[in-house]
C-alpha cells in the first residue's frame, strides 16, 4: 500500500471515529447531532466576525426551512442561541450563542482536545505549521468535492489522480 493510499485510509478513519466521538458527547448531554454541527457553525463563524442567520445554518447543515426553524427553537430553548431582530432589516433575525453553549461546547470537546493536544505536543513547531497548512488543502479540497458531488460531477470525466 502507499503512502498516499495509508493517508487516505487514516483520513478516512479520523472521520470515522470524530463521529463516533459526537455520537457519544451528544449523546451524554441530550443534543443532536445536527446541534453540535450548528453549534460549530456558529463559533466558527463568531471567530470570524460573521453575523450567524437561521438560513446561514439551513445553507451550511442543508436543511429545509421548518427543519432549521425546529433547530433554532431547540437550541432555544434549551439556552444555547438567543434570538435578536437585525438593527438594519427588522425582518432579519440574528442567533448569538450563549455562554452555556460556549462551556457546553468546551466541555464536550475536552477530551478530544486533550488527546489531540498530547499528540501535537509531540511535534515540533515547524512540523505543526506543515500539518496546519495540509489539513487546511484537505479541508479546502472536501469543501470542493462536496460541490461536485452536489452538482452530479461524474468522476470518470476527470483525468486520473496517479
Amino acid at each position: 500500500m502507499s503512502t498516499r493510499d495509508e493517508l487516505m485510509a487514516l483520513m478516512r478513519q479520523f472521520t470515522v471515529e470524530t463521529e463516533r466521538y459526537v455520537e457519544v458527547a451528544s449523546e451524554r448531554d441530550s443534543l443532536y447531532r445536527t446541534d453540535l454541527h450548528a453549534l460549530s457553525i456558529m463559533m466558527g463563524a463568531a471567530r470570524a466576525g460573521l453575523t450567524v442567520t437561521p438560513g446561514m445554518l439551513r445553507e451550511e447543515l442543508n436543511l429545509s426551512s421548518p427543519a432549521t426553524t425546529a433547530l433554532v427553537d431547540r437550541l432555544d430553548s434549551a439556552g444555547h442561541v438567543t434570538r435578536r431582530r437585525s438593527e438594519v432589516d427588522r425582518r432579519q433575525v440574528h442567533l448569538q450563542l450563549t455562554e452555556k453553549a460556549r462551556s457546553t461546547g468546551a466541555m464536550l470537546f475536552a477530551p478530544l482536545a486533550r488527546h489531540i493536544n498530547g499528540v501535537f505536543d509531540q511535534y515540533t513547531e515547524e512540523q505543526l505549521m506543515l500539518l496546519r497548512d495540509m489539513m487546511q488543502r484537505i479541508t479546502d479540497a472536501t469543501v470542493a468535492a462536496k460541490g461536485d458531488a452536489r452538482d452530479g460531477d461524474d468522476p470518470a470525466d476527470e483525468p486520473s489522480a496517479g
